[in-house]
């Protein structure tokens, strides 16, 4: 395994991205402590991104918005624009592959770029040249932190360490010092289970996790995650596994108004359909689906088997299936606050076969073809023009685009 002597990677994390985006688009919000909510309100739900001005008086990401308002009174409540976001995305990363090829991007607001033989010598040239490119081309509001260092996760630690708006140069040469100053909790893959996993283990600073050897960390860990990581932290050039699709799903929270168990199956069957869409685009068919349902200090969730289907039909019987159990099950009164829908068991469409213990469903290839027809033409008038049965989307929109950091929606998630 190899152990780099020059800086190669580069990570690159926006600061305050969904909030830094709507100040751009919006001189107004520009300076302002500005919250992102998921939908159009004063009260209910909760701060689901925050500006650098708000996180500066102390409101969080995923904050409710009582307890955000207490702390700064000054915040400007923003529903969010998920398209606003993605075509931000899109163009932010036009400008750093202008500068820099991009080697990856690991979400909508981070992104890692191997470093050549010219750019390992001149760091603090090519972060500038980025974050000029940036302010000329896209706006002074959307800055972004930006790590160098041997490898991906050092480069990735080391973008945390000066935000908003940092450089910040972990040379392997200068290394352990630099990493040694660092709570364990800012090492990704240390969440807080694995947190007081080694607490127990007598781990309680970076310096006593640097002295471990990797056999030891694979036992702290269970697997061979932990040892991979100990090869990480000291700088070897270690790249993660990958990684294969599971599920298509989407979930919502649902405005005051709709937390109702019939708005909430209105939008289940919404969020099934947009699933279903890119479990198609993709070319795969599900086994089983998944529903749940969250209120306040509750939560109801079942299954259903599908017998390797990707058509709305077969999905949608599915879940009518389901929420038959939902409705014996669930006081009709109940609140839902959040409705979620996944399709799991995925199997590659080349390799789809039917269940030789099953009675095949003579229309499946009718429903599969009445599927894709309505697929092309949604494409071709770039919008939801056809669809089996209603179509009421919860207000606020964006039901299947919302915002995600770990995804960067596709323009059909929006229709």
């Amino acid at each position: 395994m190899r152990q780099p002597k020059t800086l190669e990677y580069l990570y690159l994390d926006f600061d305050g991205f969904f909030a830094s985006v709507e100040q751009q688009a919006r001189p107004a919000l520009r300076g302002r402590p500005v919250g992102v909510t998921p939908f159009e309100t004063k009260d209910h739900s909760c701060v689901i991104a925050c500006s650098k001005e708000a996180k500066r008086a102390g409101v969080k990401n995923v904050m409710p918005i009582r307890q955000a308002k207490a702390i700064c009174p000054e915040l400007v409540l923003v529903p969010q624009s998920p398209d606003l976001y993605r075509r931000a995305h899109h163009a932010l990363l036009n400008e750093i592959s202008s500068v820099l090829p991009i080697e990856a991007v690991k979400s909508i607001d981070e992104l890692t770029c191997r470093l050549d033989g010219r750019d390992k010598h001149h760091p603090e040239m090519v972060g500038q040249q980025i974050k000029q490119k940036l302010r000329d081309n896209i706006g002074a509001s959307i800055t972004c932190s930006i790590g160098f260092a041997a490898n991906r996760q050092l480069a990735k630690m080391a973008c945390k360490v000066n935000k908003p708006d940092g450089l910040t140069i972990w040379h392997p040469k200068d290394m352990p010092t630099p990493l040694l100053c660092q709570p364990l909790e800012d090492v990704p893959g240390i969440g807080k289970r694995m947190h007081k996993r080694l607490m127990r283990a007598g781990i309680f600073s970076m310096r006593a996790l640097w002295r471990l050897d990797p056999k030891h960390m694979r036992k702290l860990w269970g697997n061979v995650t932990g040892e991979r990581l100990w090869y990480a932290l000291h700088g070897y050039d270690i790249h993660a596994q990958p990684s294969k699709r599971c599920m298509y799903g989407h979930s919502r929270i649902l405005p005051p108004d709709w937390r109702s168990l019939f708005h909430a199956r209105n939008c289940s069957r919404l969020l099934l359909v947009k699933a279903a869409r890119r479990m198609r685009r993709a070319g795969f068919y599900s086994g089983h689906m998944w529903l749940s349902l969250k209120g306040h200090n509750w939560r109801w969730g079942k299954q259903v088997a599908l017998y390797h289907v990707h058509d709305d039909q077969a999905c949608l019987r599915g879940l009518d299936e389901i929420w038959q159990h939902a409705l014996n099950e669930l006081d009709g009164e109940r609140k839902v606050k959040q409705v979620g829908v996944a399709l799991y068991d995925l199997s590659p469409q080349n390799e789809h076969q039917l269940d030789l213990f099953l009675q095949a469903d003579r229309n499946r290839g009718k429903w599969e073809t009445i599927a894709a027809l309505t697929d092309q033409l949604n494409n071709k008038y770039g919008r939801t023009v056809i669809s089996l049965g209603s179509w009421c989307p919860p207000p606020g929109g964006y039901a299947g685009g919302k915002i995600s950091y770990t995804r960067i929606p596709n323009m059909e998630d929006f229709w």
